[in-house]
């Protein structure tokens, strides 16, 4: 089974995020593949001193892992173990993160989801928005480790309230294998390009994070015509494909009203979704294929690009939108 916890990880219009989401499309923040193979050799996840709830666990496998755990295991506490150190960057609180995973269930010793089966890592940001268990198991391990933690019902309550094809119960303990695969940039970086004289203000907040988009006295009325983007910071990553998954950070306002009706800066967690398969409003899809990693982009987006003149029945934000949107990740 694949793609479970994406129920647990996926964005909801209901909890105030509207982008840039087509209508009756199901989302998942997905992942891609890991970037270097490696050998994974047999091991038995034993910590350097003292006995472990983790110690009969296994993991084996070349390629991809398997993890066995038996049956009817549990802990009292959330716990990890690095399997191996890695020599990247060390993971802090508030950092995204992807990483590749296996879930098992410890009451069953049944696997529920596999990120590895179709090479389709997942991004998650350790704060308050993150399962407790991933946070506390990922915090401070360096990229390029391989963990295992086993997290308790409490700790993973909200994934409990997931689907039942899940199988899992109010007090399973769930075991989780992460390869970290690489720390997301929080922000674009890259050269500042220089601004048309017509286009819209965009407003920063006390961090320097796009807040929002004013009209100007000389930004047009409404966005006629095609959608469009304009580059702010152009970032020296690879182009944007369509097709891959893209991060991130991004602000929406109505235009020329200004308001905001969406700010993954405010959630303090990127967005990530498929671009350029109808995923999200064609404005998204028209604007970001193309665009380098990295690149901060302003998008006017015509009401006809954006959720049409039917926006108000969907209990979307109505007519032209402009959004200011990183780039931080494809793959």
């Amino acid at each position: 089974m694949t793609g479970c916890l994406s129920w647990w990880l996926g964005w909801s219009s209901a909890a105030g995020c509207y982008v840039p989401r087509s209508e009756g499309t199901t989302v998942r923040r997905t992942l891609v593949a890991l970037t270097t193979a490696a050998l994974l050799l047999a091991v038995s996840a034993c910590g350097s001193g003292g006995s472990s709830s983790l110690d009969g666990v296994e993991v084996s496998g070349d390629g991809t892992p398997k993890v066995d755990v038996g049956t009817d295991f549990a802990v009292d506490e959330t716990e990890a173990e690095v399997l191996k150190e890695g020599s990247g960057d060390e993971v802090a609180e508030g950092d995204t993160v992807k990483v590749n995973y296996i879930a098992v269930n410890g009451r069953t010793g049944k696997e529920f989801d596999n990120s590895y089966a179709n090479d389709r890592p997942m991004v998650l940001t350790l704060n308050e928005t993150a399962l407790p268990g991933f946070s506390k198991g990922l915090n401070e391990k360096k990229v390029g480790s391989r963990v295992l933690i086993a997290v308790t019902g409490d700790d993973g309550a909200s994934l409990l309230q997931g689907p039942s094809d899940l199988g899992l119960e109010e007090t399973d303990t769930m075991v989780f294998l992460f390869d970290i695969v690489s720390k997301i940039p929080q922000e674009a970086s890259g050269s500042e390009q220089e601004s048309a004289a017509d286009s819209p203000e965009v407003t920063y907040d006390e961090d320097g994070h796009p807040s929002g988009v004013a009209k100007t006295e000389a930004s047009p009325a409404a966005f006629d015509g095609a959608a469009a983007a304009q580059v702010l910071i152009k970032g020296e990553g690879e182009k944007v494909e369509s097709g891959q998954t893209l991060v991130t950070q991004y602000v929406g306002s109505t235009y020329p009203g200004g308001e905001v009706f969406d700010s993954s800066w405010e959630r303090k967690a990127p967005a990530t979704f498929a671009i350029g398969q109808g995923q999200v409003i064609p404005c998204w899809d028209a604007t970001l294929v193309g665009q380098t990693v990295g690149s901060r982009v302003l998008l006017t987006c015509p009401v006809e690009t954006a959720y049409g003149e039917n926006a108000a029945e969907q209990n979307r934000p109505e007519g032209d939108l402009a959004f200011v949107v990183d780039v931080l990740d494809a793959f």
